[in-house]
């Protein structure tokens, strides 16, 4: 017995320390929680089945003679407990596949609301278009660091997560610890974060009010699963790791908390753990009590899963004609309207390709889904339309963003050269996706998309709509370059809005000057800076 006790102690030791560094999931309710309890369990009594054999073998012929007798074979108890104990494991896993209850797969995301895409989705506002992706952000942000030689050298980037803080849009980037020895000697945390505009590529900031003490794939319980794990999640499942600030700017790890609502199926968010980026402090809020500045709850991939759960099990699982089958496109993306963190992506019927029957529309945070019945191109086939508008360029689109220009479901997308730069911006429309708007500005491309769907008849109805048109005295102008073209502002007499118009909308616009009279058209919105959509110099013949 005190062999056993010495290889049981060695063994449990050896379990400690795999759990202090790789911080599982220790709840058997789970199927990562419930394989390292069968794996552990069959250590131990793999152990006490090889000490007892030791013993019987170097014990007399005796005892080896009785153990010619079945009924005294050593380990007969032990080889029956782990049988039983892997056959349930097992057997769970089994039960977990949607055979044994397709209808929970179906309708784990409740049935989504149809609505009227134009009523819903916000008008076009070209100051709040994130034209910024996460790889553009990447970039950005490592040009900013690396204005810092000396900081450039002690860390790297972390990943770049998209977030409103307080009304603006933001890729907030982390900086990590390069190696052990920049983390041993900056133990106290990383100096700070850099943060992306998502709307404008030249405003890049480096944040050094606070520093990044708990950090992804980091050492000791510095590291940020260790710290999650052991702070307020030994027993709960744990995913997607994310980066945001709070109204103040502090950062923090949004860890999504989620529970089985079918053995080891269908996992459901239930809440999140907030760890503080600078100092560790860790709490745990249910969905119900998560603070309003955390944007996302919801993991992508469970909301892909689902809709996909919904489409392919609509008429159960034995449906060989794939009659009323759907699933999600390709892609999704992560997009905000009204102030609210949603998942995008197209929904096409099973087997075809090229075309959509609509689009989910899923809250981050309550899991809410809207749909929106729009025939018409994938996300991929409306990409392949705007690289093909300049092919002679070999620019690659971004993938979409879905708006709504004057009523009309509109895909943009930037194009890309292949230094991951944006050379120019594309509307492609959603019901008929020959039909591309393109230029170098966001007001050059979306005036030639209107100009295209006005050409086609396809946007006579709408074109236009809800936009609003002001006659008055220019009291200021000027203009800039930004990204290579000339952008023009300009002010009214008696106003304090600023105006902002490209020289697509045509030469008056640079011949006008201050005192002149003239005919503003543009879409109304919250902003200071509002972006022209027409534009007429009265006093310019």
């Amino acid at each position: 017995m005190k062999k056993k006790w010495k290889w049981w102690l060695l063994l449990l030791a050896a379990a400690g320390v795999y759990v202090f560094f790789e911080a599982p999931n220790l709840n058997p309710l789970y199927s990562d929680g419930g394989f390292f309890w069968a794996v552990l369990i069959t250590l131990f009594m793999g152990v006490s089945l090889a000490v007892d054999l030791g013993v019987r073998l170097s014990g007399s012929v005796q005892d080896l003679s009785l153990d010619m007798d079945h009924s005294r074979r050593p380990g007969k108890g032990y080889l029956i407990t782990l049988a039983v104990l892997w056959a349930a494991y097992f057997l769970t896993v089994l039960l977990s596949a949607p055979l044994f209850n397709y209808k929970a797969f179906r309708d784990q995301l409740d049935t989504p609301e149809a609505r009227e895409f134009s009523s819903e989705v916000q008008v076009l506002d070209l100051n709040q278009i994130p034209v910024v992706d996460k790889n553009l952000a990447s970039i950005l942000a490592d040009r900013k660091l690396g204005e810092k030689p000396s900081l450039g050298s002690q860390v790297v980037l972390g990943e770049p997560t998209i977030q409103n803080v307080n009304g603006e849009l933001v890729w907030a980037v982390p900086l990590h610890h390069s190696g052990f020895f920049k983390w041993l000697v900056n133990m106290d945390g990383a100096d700070g974060l850099i943060i992306v505009s998502a709307t404008d590529p030249q405003d890049v900031r480096y944040v050094d009010d606070y520093k990044i003490k708990i950090q992804p794939n980091s050492y000791l319980l510095f590291d940020l699963q260790r710290k999650a794990r052991f702070s307020a999640g030994l027993f709960t499942g744990m995913v997607d790791y994310s980066f945001e600030l709070d109204e103040s700017g502090a950062p923090y790890w949004v860890v999504t908390t989620y529970q089985n609502r079918w053995l080891y199926a269908l996992k459901e968010a239930n809440g999140v753990i907030l760890v503080n980026a600078s100092t560790g402090e860790t709490s745990r809020y249910s969905l119900s009590e998560v603070p309003d500045w955390v944007d996302r709850v919801q993991p992508e991939d469970f909301i892909m899963d689902q809709i996909a759960n919904k489409g392919e099990y609509i008429k159960g699982v034995f449906n060989f004609s794939n009659s009323g089958k759907f699933k999600p496109s390709a892609g999704d993306i992560i997009l905000y309207n009204g102030g609210r963190c949603y998942l995008f992506t197209g929904i096409t019927s099973v087997g075809v390709d090229q075309s959509t029957i609509g689009f989910y529309m899923v809250d981050m945070k309550t899991k809410e889904p809207v749909m929106y019945q729009i025939s018409g191109a994938t996300e991929y086939a409306a990409m392949q339309s705007a690289e093909g508008k300049v092919q002679d360029l070999g620019y690659n689109a971004t993938f979409p963003l879905i708006l709504n220009i004057d009523g009309n479901p509109t895909y943009f997308m930037t194009l890309k050269d292949n230094a991951g730069l944006i050379k120019k911006y594309a509307f492609v429309s959603v019901r008929d996706f020959m039909l591309v708007g393109e230029g170098d500005t966001m007001a050059a491309a979306v005036s030639n998309y209107r100009e295209t769907l006005q050409a086609a008849g396809a946007g006579t109805a709408v074109v236009g709509a809800g936009a609003e048109e002001k006659t008055g005295i220019v009291s200021r102008i000027s203009s800039e370059v930004q990204n290579g073209s000339t952008v023009y502002f300009l002010t009214l007499a008696g106003e304090e809005t600023i105006y902002r118009g490209s020289p697509d909308l045509g030469a008056e616009l640079s011949l006008t000057r201050e005192g002149d009279r003239v005919t503003l058209s543009f879409l109304p919105g919250e902003n200071a800076v509002q972006s022209l959509t027409g534009f007429d110099n009265l006093d310019v013949g």
